[in-house]
């Protein structure tokens, strides 16, 4: 279920791979979907929470969005065929710093517009590679992310402005003169499948106006060789991002911190034990 050589060749060339071998075994896929069911009722009376887009669902009180989370989705984040594909690309220390779920209900889940990731993160390199998994399949009916091939290679976020509209999940959009988007691609995924992608990638989504429901969980890990900076200030939460960047629940998932600096306490008065 490792990546193939080729796999990780693309990776590399492309900024994005989906492993064709891999699904997330159908009792997890059914696990998540429940646990999903719970975090809609929970948090169905909170003014604050959207379906789709909710922030840190594994921490267990309510902290960014005051969503009330479950540490099952810590379970979740540590699949060890997942892991061990992200070691391939970026070695055996791993940190996972953010868990989030795009829930793009059918029939009004909203855009995503084109952006790079790492924008505010923290993160001293910057280095991060993101999974994604799909629950219900993820077609352009409705709304699959869409990337720009090899827009990662340069190794810089480009400039950004903010939109803060009610029809997109994020305010920060890419200045589209920025990359050239004519070469962007579908990210077609059937139910259990995933992908991969690094933090400079360009990418983005249109809105669901399909019958059908487009849940993804998304996991975002850090190679521990990069320091996550709570304190530097870059995560502009009072430019408009309510992220909670500043006090990210850190867990050592692989290997070791090989900084010696990251913090593995700050923001787990919310969350629970790695």
């Amino acid at each position: 279920m490792l990546l193939t050589p080729d796999e990780i060749a693309t990776y590399h060339k492309d900024g994005l791979v989906i492993p064709e071998s891999y699904r997330v075994p159908k009792a997890t896929l059914e696990r998540i979907r429940a646990a999903y069911d719970r975090l809609l009722s929970e948090n169905a009376d909170n003014p604050e929470f959207s379906a789709d887009f909710i922030l840190g669902p594994h921490l267990t009180t309510p902290g960014t969005y005051g969503v009330k989370g479950d540490p099952v989705w810590l379970d979740f984040a540590q699949i060890p065929e997942i892991l061990d594909m992200l070691e391939q690309l970026v070695g055996s220390d791993l940190i996972l710093w953010g868990v989030t779920i795009f829930g793009k209900p059918a029939k009004v889940g909203k855009a995503t517009p084109w952006h790079q990731d790492g924008d505010y993160y923290p993160i001293e390199p910057l280095e991060t590679v993101t999974v994604w998994i799909s629950l219900d399949g993820s077609t352009p009916e409705q709304g699959c992310m869409r990337f720009v091939p090899g827009s990662h290679k340069e190794r810089r976020i480009f400039s950004h402005h903010f939109e803060h509209r009610d029809d997109l999940t994020l305010a920060q959009v890419i200045d589209e003169d920025q990359v050239d988007l004519a070469t962007e691609r579908d990210i077609i995924l059937e139910p259990g499948q995933i992908s991969i992608h690094d933090v400079y990638l360009v990418h983005g989504s249109k809105a669901n106006h399909s019958d059908r429901r487009r849940m993804g969980l998304v996991l975002r890990f850090m190679p521990a060789t990069s320091f996550y900076n709570h304190d530097s200030g870059k995560h502009k939460e009072d430019a408009g991002s309510p992220h909670g960047y500043s006090n990210r629940a850190l867990f050592l998932v692989r290997g070791e911190d090989k900084t010696g600096r990251n913090n593995f306490s700050r923001g787990h008065e919310q969350a629970v034990p790695a």
